[in-house]
């Protein structure tokens, strides 16, 4: 069962860190990538098809974003996995982030595909969580002119660049 909004808010708040903006001072950056190779190679079993895998994220708590074309997924539009640095936060997005709410998101998901990425992402040990919740304006410990001067949103702070 998914976290409740309630839930990934205590998650978010617990999970941040004003002294460390890109990854937590525990992070293991060769294990994360390793994980992470793990959970491309594991899409691309599991969905039947090549996923476009971008590793190449650089000055971001984005660690890295993987992508089911259209043509593989059977929801039959491009599926986002976005996972960032802390707490192997994962989000799945149709299409793309911040393009549907979590519930027109859900009507267009096939189930097969949810429960593919799902499976997937819990086997690997990542924490799939809502997307809405992260729209929101962010209230943490970091100053808010990391964000470029504006309040930022809780998808700045761990799924985006700086």
């Amino acid at each position: 069962m998914p976290p409740t909004p309630a839930e990934v808010r205590r998650l978010l708040h617990a999970l941040d860190d004003p002294d460390n903006l890109e990854f937590p001072a525990s992070h293991h950056h060769r294990r994360a990538r390793h994980a992470f190779g793990r959970l491309a190679q594991r899409l691309d079993a599991d969905l039947g098809g090549r996923c476009r895998v971008d590793r190449d994220v650089q000055d971001a708590s984005l660690h890295g974003r993987i992508e089911v074309p259209a043509s593989v997924a059977a929801t039959g539009r491009q599926l986002v996995i976005s996972v960032s640095n802390f707490g192997g936060l994962a989000v799945l997005s149709v299409d793309n982030p911040g393009v549907w709410t979590d519930a027109e998101a859900a009507a267009l998901l096939h189930p097969g595909d949810a429960r593919r990425v799902e499976a997937a992402l819990a086997d690997l040990g990542y924490t799939l969580i809502p997307e809405d919740p992260l729209w929101e304006r962010y209230d943490g410990s970091c100053d808010p002119r990391v964000f470029g001067g504006s309040a930022g949103t809780w998808w700045d702070r761990y799924f985006d660049y700086f």
